[in-house]
């Protein structure tokens, strides 16, 4: 069998199982290996694979029923940007059919571990393999520019490295705003959001905007039965699905698409939490078994985390509604941003799995979360701007549909990075390996920079999300 045979036959177990069952496999077994009882072990990870089915039910369920009404409000408003969002789903094909993304499946995998094994991070990052992706995404554009094919994977592995830091510095709030002990979120297009959110929520604390309370907590208590989480869901749905059919408003079809809308969005708030409670009590036993390794001699900050898939944090009220609301914000900025081409379309419904930083680090504030992230997008859409000819040349030679002549693509999930794909694709893409090499260089006191001061951190994480909470 040659290379190309095994990183097929590996990326076809990947997708053929997909994480509702590895997931479960991997808490089985660290449980076992953290010394859990066989039966606990057992039902930890069965509960693991039914709380990531029922997200998986509830997201897929959900993003078909809002993303033709973002199409229909795109096309009544007439906006018209060439480089136009595909969806996360066309990265993921450009990932999975080169040669370097299929050797980041294997090879990047048994990075990630060692990187576990070797006490370079606390995180085991493998528990969320799908997400991956996004890596191999970045490293397959810098292949076809190249066609250097170590190049590339040393620039994987080089996201990998920086990446550790960002999914260290988020772990704990995010692990403790969203309810799932000893787990955070590690995905490339999630966790590097950190240190934008931590820094702009410290500046936004500075100018008093802890004092607008905009947490779903806060607002339930201000505004009665008009502030709970399914209520705010149905109105919010019910104004997205206006804006999606402005064209048609008159008719009866727009209004039972309308509330269609308005019901489901109120729905995803209303069983969001159960299934989230089933999916958190698989990692009780590892929690305790934490908790045991930690008095037996766990540095501070070192104890175990997961890396888990980042459906998990999706439909949690503040996460959701935020979302919901950046969908316009994000829409008029593409509009007015000077230089801007892209659209952002299909991802727009996904901006609620990238946003999870800015949630946990301002602890669910509804206002500093949308401030700073339609910050973080507009830096992003410049992103999406710069490496759009290249996207949409490598989509062009793998996409099952011909793209119309003159076309130009993105993803506004995977390629909207100002960290990833600012300062570590482009260097690379730009300098080759000397970009590589300095890069690698930079890490290192970055690296133990942050680890030794990563406690502290984490703290002053903690001690500014704290402001948020009602007095």
């Amino acid at each position: 069998m040659n290379i190309d045979s095994f990183l097929q036959g590996l990326s076809s177990v990947f997708n053929t199982f997909g994480s509702a069952v590895f997931v479960p496999v991997i808490i089985f077994v660290i449980c076992l290996i953290l010394g859990v009882e066989l039966k606990k072990a057992a039902f930890s990870g069965l509960n693991a694979g039914i709380g990531l089915t029922g997200f998986g039910w509830l997201v897929n369920s959900y993003i078909p029923i809002i993303v033709p009404a973002v199409q229909n409000f795109v096309k009544a408003t007439s906006i018209n940007l060439p480089i136009v969002d595909i969806g996360w789903q066309a990265t993921s094909v450009i990932a999975y059919a080169t040669q370097a993304g299929m050797m980041f499946l294997a090879f990047g995998l048994l990075f990630q571990v060692a990187l576990f094994l070797l006490k370079v991070t606390n995180v085991f990052i493998p528990g969320d393999l799908w997400n991956n992706y996004s890596y191999m995404f970045w490293g397959s554009m810098i292949y076809v520019a190249t066609k250097d094919i170590w190049l590339s994977l040393a620039a994987m592995f080089i996201m990998v490295l920086y990446n550790v830091i960002f999914i260290e510095m988020n772990s704990k709030r995010w692990s403790t705003y969203y309810g799932y002990q000893n787990c955070t979120v590690p995905a490339l297009h999630i966790a590097p959001g950190t240190p934008f959110a931590v820094g702009g929520n410290w500046v936004l604390n500075k100018m008093g905007a802890y004092k607008i309370r905009w947490r779903p907590e806060a607002l339930r208590k201000n505004m009665g039965f008009l502030g709970e989480p399914i209520v705010l869901g149905m109105i919010l749905g019910l104004l997205l699905g206006i804006l999606g059919h402005l064209g048609d408003i008159a008719t009866l079809a727009a209004w039972g698409n309308i509330m269609t809308i308005a019901v489901s969005t109120a729905s995803v708030m209303a069983i969001f939490p159960r299934v989230a409670n089933i999916f958190a009590s698989a990692f009780m036993p590892i929690t305790e078994a934490a908790r045991k390794r930690n008095t037996a001699g766990v540095r501070e900050g070192d104890d175990l985390y997961i890396g888990i898939n980042d459906a998990t944090g999706y439909g949690e009220p503040a996460t959701l509604i935020s979302g919901i609301i950046l969908i316009p914000v994000l829409l008029l900025l593409a509009v007015i941003l000077p230089g801007n081409r892209t659209l952002p379309l299909v991802d727009l419904i996904a901006i609620s799995f990238i946003i999870q930083p800015f949630v946990a680090a301002s602890n669910g504030n509804i206002f500093k979360t949308v401030v700073l992230s339609a910050i973080w997008f507009s830096i992003g859409l410049y992103i999406c701007t710069w490496t759009a000819p290249l996207f949409t040349e490598v989509y062009a030679q793998f996409a099952t549909t011909p793209l119309a002549e003159g076309a130009m693509v993105t993803s506004g999930m995977i390629a909207n990075k100002p960290i990833v794909g600012g300062l570590i694709f482009l260097p690379i893409l730009n300098f080759k390996w000397i970009g590589a090499a300095v890069l690698t260089l930079i890490w290192f006191p970055v690296y133990f920079a942050f680890k030794k001061n990563k406690v502290r951190i984490q703290n002053f994480m903690e001690e500014q999300a704290a402001l948020d909470v009602i007095e």
